[in-house]
């Protein structure tokens, strides 16, 4: 009996055992994941293979494997610079990063897991401070927000360069300055407006002006050709004609010929 108990706990404990070295040989990695070997027997951090993939691995029990997120992610930062004049300006910005993929292990040797506040975020701010403290603040307002976001963005890859990890993008949610200089933009503006209005009036009132000088210019014309072409033989004629279509209408009238002052017959109606 005493044989069988040493035996039962000699199982249980071959089991125990196999269950902890199973349990440090498989390494599962996520979908969006990448892990990174690392081999206090062999060369420490392994730099010179792919990161492990996504799915099951079997690994040596005394190795350990680091695993990265490489889906692209995003944080949102708000920070405060100074504009080229030394006025506070607060920035909210959104910015778009990931690890470089082929480059995970160099990562966690060089820079380790936490890359996010070690690098990324001291470089978007020094790059935010950089491009803001290039403006003033009547600049930045007027500014085209993608020129700002294009150009943090150029500085901040610049910064990252050969650091394992990759900005996306940056977008710039919102730029405040300080009241006193907003509203001071904001008259200003108002005030650009209102001209270019009353320029666009005076212009129209131009316009106009033009269109009825060539309108009467072009009557004038008309009436100096009509008048030209207008001789007595033709009025003669004219009259002639119309008096003729007058006679044959069935109103009665009376005809009295080469009466009229210039010889043109004279047509006497009912009334």
């Amino acid at each position: 009996m005493e044989k069988l108990s040493k035996s039962v706990v000699a199982i249980i404990i071959v089991v125990i055992v196999g269950i902890i070295i199973l349990a440090n040989t498989v390494v599962t990695i996520g979908s969006g994941e990448a892990g990174v070997l690392f081999e206090p027997l062999g060369g420490g951090v392994v730099t010179d293979e792919q990161a492990l993939s996504e799915g099951f691995h079997i690994i040596a029990p005394w190795n350990t494997v680091y695993v990265y997120n490489v889906r692209q992610q995003s944080i949102d930062e708000k920070m405060t610079v100074l504009s080229s004049n030394g006025l506070d300006i607060k920035l909210d910005a959104t910015i778009w990063f990931q690890p470089q993929p082929n480059e995970i292990g160099l990562l966690h040797q060089k820079r380790g897991e936490n890359y996010l506040e070690l690098l990324i975020k001291p470089a978007v701010r020094s790059a935010t401070r950089s491009v803001v403290g290039r403006y003033k603040p009547e600049e930045l307002y007027a500014q085209k927000r993608e020129t700002i976001q294009n150009e943090m963005l150029e500085e901040t890859r610049a910064l990252l360069e050969n650091q394992y990890v990759q900005v996306n993008e940056i977008l710039v949610r919102d730029v405040s300055l300080p009241q006193t200089i907003k509203d001071a933009i904001e008259r200003k503006l108002k005030q650009e407006q209102e001209s270019l209005e009353y320029e666009f009036r005076l212009e129209k009132a131009e316009k106009e002006k033009q269109r009825q000088r060539i309108e009467a210019e072009g009557k004038a014309a008309a009436n100096r050709i009509l008048s030209a072409s207008l001789t007595d033989k033709i009025l003669q004629e004219k009259g002639i004609q119309a008096t003729i279509e007058l006679s044959k209408s069935d109103n009665s009238k009376v005809i009295v010929i080469g009466s009229g002052d210039s010889g043109m017959p004279i047509i006497l109606g009912n009334n």
